[in-house]
């Protein structure tokens, strides 16, 4: 029978020939938690009287979200992390490592037809390098720590056919948001969104990323693209794995199909207080900021930070007007220092802050005042997001962040970008 991606992974994973809508129990490649989940995690794993995870290779935590601890009872979670981690001698990264879904594939734990599950909802990203990999709750992690197993739902596909070329200025972020206005937030509820197309080819395997990630703001389980060479190259570049790759059928069965030519497409923002209020940027153009956000697991990336760091080169960020850059992981800030761009960014008036989720969940590290708004990289920018209810969110891509934070209002960045 011809499949999906998803068909196919689940198939594989649990060895019976599925289709959409099955219901299976599959073997896992990785399971991941990070600190605003694992301690739910560990507390359930205790409660099932478990002694021992199932392979502390193929698992990992993560403090990413409160990094460095902003509270007390927040360091005690990570306290609690730390402990079991050490005791199962699970992989562990600890504060200034960065952000989880930034690690698990830089650091080789996750490759081509894996099954992958993470207790954080934008563990979809992994699917830009042909890995089915979904969140799940802090009890399914539990399972998952406990058995190496966890049953799904094979979900429908929802194919996206992208095609033309991206114009100068405009990136895989502007995109994904522009897919996702388009769809809207559950216009592909449970589904495995699958990208594909000549878009897709000729994006790096780190902008696929941000698609990716941000399939769960259309409501998918996961956002799928099969492996290309680049993606094989950016693989065997980060790990040591044997993988095998999945591809989908020519006459798989899709739920839905849609086409784009996206060769016109302009600079794209999200408007508060939801991911699919988007418009072209004009529409919004001019609109004052009083801060920018920089990173976080959808574009805090080398390549995001390169993209900025061009556009703010000997710049300054405007008269109260801030910048938050977080790299999204050691390695990324590392590079970072090496090529430059971190002295631009401080030059320029940022803030550079540990790597890590930054601004984007609201615990610390910029939450801004009654009023004020953001221009961010973050995937969402629902009301309270970054810490306070009475702010107001847009989101863009890292050149219309680093456009915007110059002149103080909301800027097309192609003005900067030839």
């Amino acid at each position: 029978m011809s499949k999906t991606i998803a068909e196919k992974i689940l198939s594989r994973k649990s060895g019976h020939d599925v289709k959409a809508n099955d219901i299976v129990i599959a073997d896992l490649d990785f399971v991941m938690g990070q600190d605003g989940t694992s301690g739910l995690a560990i507390n359930a794993f205790e409660q099932m009287r478990a002694a021992k995870v199932f392979n502390p290779e193929r698992i990992a935590m993560v403090i990413d979200h409160s990094a460095p601890s902003p509270l007390a009872g927040v360091s005690a979670l990570h306290q609690q992390m730390r402990k079991f981690a050490g005791e199962q001698k699970i992989n562990f990264y600890d504060i200034g490592d960065g952000v989880c879904h930034q690690l698990l594939p830089e650091q080789g734990h996750v490759v081509p037809g894996n099954l992958v599950i993470g207790a954080d909802s934008h563990t979809c990203t992994y699917g830009a390098i042909n890995v089915f990999s979904t969140g799940v709750g802090s009890t399914d992690l539990a399972a998952g720590l406990v058995s190496g197993k966890l049953w799904f739902k094979v979900p429908e596909t929802f194919k996206f056919i992208l095609n033309g070329k991206l114009p100068a200025g405009v990136y895989s972020k502007d995109l994904i948001l522009y897919l996702i206005g388009d769809v809207t937030a559950d216009g592909a509820t449970y589904m495995a969104a699958e990208y594909t197309g000549e878009v897709i080819n000729n994006l790096s395997v780190e902008a696929r990323f941000t698609i990716s990630n941000m399939a769960i703001e259309m409501g998918a389980k996961c956002g799928l693209m099969e492996a290309d060479q680049k993606t094989i190259d950016w693989v065997k570049a980060h790990s040591n794995k044997t993988f095998e790759a999945v591809k989908a059928d020519e006459d798989a069965v899709y739920a839905r199909v849609k086409e784009y030519d996206v060769s016109n497409l302009e600079p794209q923002i999200a408007k508060p207080h939801t991911v699919d209020n988007v418009c072209p940027i004009s529409q919004v153009a001019g609109t004052p900021i009083q801060q920018g956000v920089i990173g976080t697991c959808t574009n805090g990336r080398i390549e995001d930070l390169r993209i900025a760091a061009s556009i703010l080169q000997d710049k300054k960020i405007a008269k109260n007007t801030r910048l938050i850059v977080a790299p999204s992981s050691r390695q990324v800030y590392l590079q970072a220092i090496q090529e430059g761009l971190i002295q631009v960014f401080v030059e320029a008036g940022a803030a550079v802050v540990t790597p890590g989720c930054g601004p984007c969940v609201g615990t610390h590290n910029g939450v801004p005042s009654d009023g004020e708004n953001v221009i961010s990289t973050a995937n969402r920018n629902f009301k309270g997001r970054m810490g306070n209810p009475n702010a107001y969110i847009y989101l863009g891509s890292p050149a219309t962040v680093a456009a915007s934070v110059i002149a103080g209002k909301i800027s097309d960045p192609r003005e900067y970008v030839k």
